[in-house]
């Protein structure tokens, strides 16, 4: 039994999605209806962001923003963007494994929601499907520790090549 005990917090780790949800969503297409007229050479920014909160005890909010900025012959044919939530309630693991949950596991989790609100908004707004190419976040999740690592070790006087 005691092999099965978190030897940080002394309990059973826990991990349950307790509700997921559009957090904000907005669309803009400002040169519509010229740019239906125009050849359609779709040019996509993507960009992807986290937030978490801890809501209460074991309760996090986990946020993820995207969006994506959709240009067509130079000028700006769309833009998308999405907030997707999700409440989870994590317990019995230690911080590092926690934070990793967070800024990884989670996200892994919102964002087919989000690519599917997103895909939603871009087809009714009258423009071709897009289909968002999945996202490795245990990547970048690793890249922003890493990142972190450097700007910590920088600051303290060291210098990194």
């Amino acid at each position: 039994m005691s092999e099965t005990l978190n030897t940080a917090t002394g309990s059973q780790p826990k991990f349950e999605i307790q509700r997921l949800y559009v957090k904000d969503a907005s669309y803009e297409a400002p040169n519509v209806p010229h740019t239906f007229e125009e050849e359609w050479k779709p040019e996509v920014e993507l960009n992807l962001e986290t937030k978490t909160n801890r809501i209460k005890d074991n309760f996090h909010e986990v946020v993820l923003t995207i969006t994506a900025t959709v240009k067509s012959n130079k000028k700006s044919a769309f833009v998308v963007e999405v907030h997707y939530a999700g409440i989870f309630e994590i317990s019995g693991l230690p911080d590092e494994q926690l934070k990793q949950m967070l800024g990884s596991f989670c996200p892994n989790i919102l964002f087919p929601y989000a690519r599917e609100v997103i895909s939603d908004l871009v087809v009714r707004g009258g423009f071709p499907q897009l289909i968002l190419a999945p996202v490795n976040f245990d990547a970048l999740y690793a890249q922003h520790l890493n990142s972190q690592t450097q700007k910590d070790t920088t600051e303290t006087g060291t210098v990194i090549h």
